[in-house]
């Protein structure tokens, strides 16, 4: 996948947990809940954004290791809020596939950089 490609794709789930934070109850635990996810779902994009203007490769590894750390993390809500029944049956189903395949797609990402960084 190209870097234009999956910054799109990243954007695009950061619109998506804007969306399904709007849908949260507006209860204690919805708010907590919209807090977090909207902070990790959203930070997602602008830390492979950093990635991309990264000053060495080393920094680029950093930048994407921020970046799926903070899709875990929104792995983690989107889990919780299917798991408590927060939202209707199946609303986090689609962001959470997406999150799984953006944590796959960095993760990868990840590993060719470091496989890069080494054979310099």
């Amino acid at each position: 996948m190209k870097g234009d490609e999956l910054a799109e794709r990243l954007v695009d789930f950061g619109a998506g947990i804007l969306g399904l934070v709007e849908a949260l109850p507006k209860t204690a635990s919805g708010r907590h809940v919209a807090e977090q996810i909207m902070r990790a779902g959203t930070s997602c994009g602008a830390n492979y954004e950093e990635g991309r203007g990264a000053e060495s490769r080393g920094d680029f590894v950093h930048k994407l290791s921020v970046t799926n750390k903070e899709l875990k993390e929104c792995r983690y809500w989107l889990k919780l809020i299917a798991k408590s029944k927060m939202l209707a049956n199946g609303t986090a189903t689609d962001a959470l596939d997406e999150c799984e395949e953006l944590c796959a797609i960095i993760s990868k990402s990840i590993a060719t950089a470091k496989k890069n960084q080494a054979d310099q």
